[in-house]
């Protein structure tokens, strides 16, 4: 995060952007150009494309996308290929979310639950990876008789590189009018203008305003949908409040990512008085399926290799405070030798890495503010996230009291060379796994998740299980560490309301909102996934560009019509 230049933006704006932005832009242009021939490197849609109006600090179209998250990408390029002009407004440097920032081992659950322009971003993952001079650490052969989801049986590939995840977006957005606004974000602060239950317009930090017939918030914060006035809510409800029985805290169910070993809190082993080690709670009060204010961890989705040339060393922050990592080396040091990592292989050597047991990627307690945060607040909380995790796998790596066998792991391990390249070869994107939750006429639970209750306007499918990392990291009343929150549950196949993804009728009736859509904590564990995420995001373009066609709400969109136009574009809407 070195130096900032003052850069002419999309629009013609100008606005400072970080240094390694501009890198990053010099790289992809000279990387995107190597494909040419075969279509991926077509110069992007101009602002003179019809149907988009601009005059001078406001632009029109009929739709508006805020956030360029996979969901986001998928709906702009959906109402564009509908016939729609559409901007796309994505406050980073850069498209696709997740999906684009290290967490390439798609979470899916059931593969017959993904269908329309999701599915086709996985065929065309799998396209890229047929050209034999796309293996160049390994075979492709090789890669597919190892530990993969993968199947050669199938058009679809469910593993990949970040940065062809990112090729693939900007082709699909390449091959349409849509219009991509980057490094712009909603002014907090009055940004979001109403007549009477409509946005009529939103404006950005920059003074820029987007004027539009509907607006979509793909976005994994929810800002969009908070400041238009829409009911959400941050944290974990009650079992009660839905009818539920695996919400809420989870202090005596939590078994997995758990403590297998007696670890002493306290700064000063065994006294009390010395106070709690960083990062740990008192015993929370309350029982099981109390609601509170806490959020599912975040963590970054570390993209690592083991081939020697493409590999850099753990960066040590420059603030390196060993106190933050003395509960991991004490739990080494108590005989849990378990490897605190789960790293997943990607193509090219290359791995996914994600939180596993006791002490991990995930920065437990750390993120409660994050959701209803200003910039200036989650900017530090992402930097902090930050430093933990560099931290943490830097202690792994070089830290005498982590077992020999366990450094020499991670001392064979290090960031992939050629991947976020801009950002110092770490993720650009903190995994937020959730944030707000829309509350709408319909809230997906745990019952839908389940079965027990199949709601009949189904936009999709969710079929991951309903899992929340944990929320906190305490002391018990016998005086050791414990975590709080995992829930590992199954689901079966489900299909997930219209109405969650539309607000109240009374809150706004121009707004959809894909992927901060309305489901109690336990349920969006479960569809939190980023396929789900862009098949949501599809379907919710449908809605919006059926609502501009017939004048109405999006609430007003008969579903017998919405039904047959989501099967024609091939959404799978249940199976059972």
């Amino acid at each position: 995060m070195t130096g900032t230049r003052t850069a002419i933006g999309f629009w013609g704006a100008t606005r400072t952007v970080s240094t390694r932005t501009l890198v990053i832009i010099g790289i992809w242009v000279g990387f995107l150009a190597s494909f040419g021939a075969s279509g991926l490197g077509q110069e992007p849609k101009g602002s003179s494309e019809p149907g988009i109006e601009s005059s001078g600090k406001v632009i029109s179209a009929d739709i508006v996308v805020y956030g360029g998250t996979s969901g986001g990408v998928v709906s702009a390029v959906t109402a564009a290929r509908l016939g729609k002009s559409v901007v796309l407004i994505e406050p980073t440097g850069f498209l696709g979310g997740m999906t684009t920032g290290g967490l390439g081992a798609t979470d899916i659950g059931n593969k017959r639950c993904i269908g329309g322009i999701s599915r086709e971003f996985y065929r065309r993952i799998f396209k890229y990876y047929q050209e034999p001079n796309r293996w160049t650490q390994e075979t492709r052969d090789k890669y597919f008789k190892g530990k993969t989801v993968n199947s050669q049986n199938e058009d679809s590939m469910w593993t990949f590189e970040p940065h062809v995840a990112s090729l693939v977006f900007d082709q699909m957005i390449k091959e349409t009018s849509v219009q991509v606004v980057f490094n712009e974000r909603l002014e907090l602060n009055g940004g979001v203008v109403k007549s009477g239950l409509g946005i009529s317009s939103i404006r950005m930090e920059s003074g820029r305003v987007y004027r539009a017939k509907m607006y979509i918030d793909a976005s994994y914060e929810g800002d969009l949908m908070a400041k238009s006035g829409v009911s959400y809510h941050v944290g974990r409800e009650s079992n009660a409040t839905y009818g539920e029985t695996i919400n809420g805290m989870q202090i005596a169910k939590t078994i997995h990512h758990q403590f297998v070993k007696p670890v002493d809190p306290y700064r000063i082993a065994g006294d009390p008085n010395s106070g709690l080690l960083p990062n740990i709670t008192p015993m929370p009060q309350g029982v099981d399926g109390d609601g509170d204010h806490r959020v599912q961890a975040y963590n970054y989705r570390m993209c690592t290799t083991d081939v020697p040339e493409n590999m850099v060393a753990w960066p040590k922050p420059a603030d390196y405070d060993e106190l933050n990592y003395e509960i991991l080396l004490r739990n080494f040091e108590a005989g849990d030798m378990r490897v605190p990592w789960a790293p997943i292989w990607m193509p090219n050597r290359k791995t996914d890495v994600n939180n596993n047991f006791a002490f991990s990627t995930d920065y437990l307690g750390k993120n409660y503010a994050y959701p209803d945060a200003d910039y200036s607040k989650r900017e530090e909380i992402i930097q902090d996230h930050e430093r933990y995790q560099k931290g943490l796998m830097w202690t792994l790596a070089n830290h005498p009291r982590v077992p020999e066998s366990i450094r020499a792991i991670f001392q064979k391990n290090g960031l992939a060379k050629d991947e976020f390249v801009d950002n110092g070869h770490w993720p650009r994107q903190l995994y937020v796994r959730e944030a707000r939750r829309m509350v709408s006429d319909y809230v997906m639970s745990e019952k839908n998740c389940k079965r027990i209750e199949v709601v009949s306007d189904s936009v999709g499918m969710g079929a991951y299980n309903m899992d929340s990392h944990n929320t906190q990291r305490y002391v018990t009343s016998e005086g050791i560490a414990r975590n709080e929150g995992d829930v590992q549950i199954p689901t079966k196949p489900y299909p997930i309301s219209r109405r969650s993804i539309c607000p109240k009728s009374s809150d706004c009736d121009n707004l959809l909102v894909p992927v901060c859509m309305s489901a109690s904590h336990i349920a969006y564990g479960s569809i939190r996934m980023e396929p789900v995420f862009m098949v949501l995001g599809q379907s919710a373009s449908e809605i919006a560009c059926l609502a501009i066609d017939r004048k109405e709400s999006v609430q007003s969109v008969p579903y017998e019509l919405l039904h047959r136009r989501l099967l024609d574009a091939q959404q799978v809407l249940d199976f059972e």
